[in-house]
């Protein structure tokens, strides 16, 4: 008798649905990629637990009685509808790429290029957010992230843009009051801005042990854009990306306080987990963010080349 409290297993469902499509149940099982035994149980059992004759079977097919030509098709609307919504959801999220990238690098350089990519892909739409910290992919939230670290994120597949550098960056105003950063203990009309570890990586660059002092430094703000906000406004001298800046430095906003560029050994990554490698939204943004960053790097080339690799 049918319970008819639940449904059926759906294996079995299954199983007979395939092979009322296909009128066999080899061809059933070709398709399910199991066997013709198993298709034959599974149509046995469905037939144990309603109580109805569903197949007559003959010697080299299968034909449905009445009741399951009734079921059939309804079976297979019901898996026809399903792998529908499977569709539709799959072509939903392949419109929809979320991303999550670190604060100065999302809003100084990836931000107002953002349009030149949804120029050449007007059929996926960008999310993006802003995090210092890394967060988890894979679990739905999030498709890809840029990173910036040595590439090494288990279970993801990271693809290098460009490397992390920093130079003492400043308004052309003040340049000359920059003058004496080559000596940390020497006072400055102006104050130092952004990261003390860089500042203090700088100057080992430079040869020189010690870092600035304390007292050298003005406001503390909590991210390099910021920073280099301030700079642009005449509030002191930053420590900051001629890579991420560069449009800054091009327009003259900008000018390098002194010539030497550092590096930790560090680069900015794109990841993505290694089980959405077939993801097309995610290719083509990959191949889209690769070759605008190889368009930075050439621009850069000087600078990288140049540029003093120290361990933080």
């Amino acid at each position: 008798m049918v319970d008819r409290t639940k449904l059926p297993p759906l294996p079995s469902i299954r199983a007979f649905e395939a092979a009322a499509r296909l009128e066999s149940f080899a061809r059933a099982a070709h398709e399910l990629g199991t066997t013709a035994a198993s298709v034959s149980y599974h149509v046995r059992q469905l037939e144990k637990q309603t109580g109805l004759h569903l197949f007559v079977r003959h010697p080299h097919k299968v034909a449905l009685t009445a009741a399951g030509a009734a079921i059939a098709r309804e079976a297979t609307a019901a898996f026809a509808a399903l792998h529908a919504s499977f569709v539709r959801a799959h072509d939903q999220d392949e419109a929809r790429l979320s991303l999550t990238a670190l604060p100065t690098l999302g809003t100084s350089w990836l931000t107002p290029r953002l349009g030149l990519f949804r120029a050449r892909h007007p059929d996926v739409a960008i999310e993006l957010e802003l995090s210092a910290e890394p967060q988890a992919l894979g679990d739905g939230r999030f498709d890809a992230a840029i990173r910036h670290g040595l590439g090494d994120w288990r279970g993801l597949r990271s693809v290098q843009l460009f490397p992390v550098l920093f130079m003492p960056l400043c308004a052309p105003a003040l340049r000359e009051a920059a003058g004496g950063l080559e000596n940390p203990g020497k006072p400055l009309d102006v104050p130092l801005l952004g990261r003390p570890d860089w500042w203090n990586l700088w100057h080992r660059a430079l040869g020189v042990t010690a870092g600035p002092l304390p007292e050298r430094f003005g406001t503390s703000l909590a991210a390099e854009h910021l920073d280099i906000a301030a700079a642009i406004a005449g509030h002191g001298i930053a420590i900051g990306s001629p890579i991420l800046f560069r449009d800054e430095i091009a327009a003259g906003r900008l000018v390098p306080a002194h010539d030497l560029v550092a590096g930790d050994g560090r680069a900015f990554w794109f990841v993505y987990p290694v089980a959405r490698l077939q993801s097309a939204k995610i290719a083509c943004f990959r191949d889209w963010l690769c070759e605008t960053a190889a368009a930075e790097v050439a621009a850069a080339r000087d600078l990288i080349d140049r540029a003093v690799i120290l361990e933080p």
